[in-house]
């Protein structure tokens, strides 16, 4: 099952990548990866979304049984049912997206979207809390050294990212795209690590 988490989580970087790319009126330096899942093709990421997040829950319960650690599998899989969530209560559009959509910030959210950003929180900082859990249960320094060095980035990342939210940075969409790549690819190696 664990080979089913690893590809999931590649297919998912390179749908939103290429999504983000092609979709027109979309700006993926500025916006984040969960304004694709507005707008007419809103159901491609809504999609990449939800198969991602069932991809890695199924994933996970081969990665606790690999290392021999219920915490690790049910973080990892806590982390795959928030991706679930992302994907089933989409963001308000804002900041321009989809187009005709005012370039500003609502004051106020709807409960879909309030849903959204709690789902997100678990998102970034249940990854991090995956890779200090693995540095300390899969064997091996290069994974300790590994695990530890993506959870220290991802940290810092999702700081960095919010901040840049906040403050609706020009580079907002950028700074997440990198997170998210750095969090999948660890996420994606230890899945396919766990199957070997």
């Amino acid at each position: 099952m664990t080979i089913i988490g690893s590809v999931a989580l590649t297919v998912f970087v390179v749908v939103f990548l290429v999504e983000g790319w092609t979709r027109p009126g979309y700006h993926p330096v500025r916006q984040p990866v969960s304004a694709l899942a507005l707008g007419r093709r809103g159901w491609i990421q809504t999609t990449n979304f939800i198969a991602c997040g069932v991809g890695v829950a199924l994933g996970s319960v081969g990665v606790a049984d690999a290392f021999g650690s219920v915490l690790l599998g049910v973080t990892i899989g806590v982390f795959g049912v928030a991706l679930v969530l992302s994907g089933l209560f989409p963001m308000d559009a804002m900041r321009g997206y989809p187009p005709g959509t005012p370039d500003r910030t609502p004051t106020v959210y709807t409960r879909r979207h309030k849903i959204h950003d709690h789902a997100g929180a678990v998102v970034f900082t249940s990854l991090p809390a995956a890779a200090i859990i693995a540095a300390f249960t899969v064997s091996g320094a290069a994974w300790t050294w590994f695990s530890g060095l993506t959870a220290g980035a991802l940290s810092i990342g999702f700081v960095a990212f919010g901040q840049a939210w906040e403050n609706d940075a020009r580079l907002a969409g950028l700074v997440q795209r990198v997170v998210i790549t750095v969090g999948w690819a660890w996420l994606a190696l230890l899945f396919a690590h766990a199957g070997t």
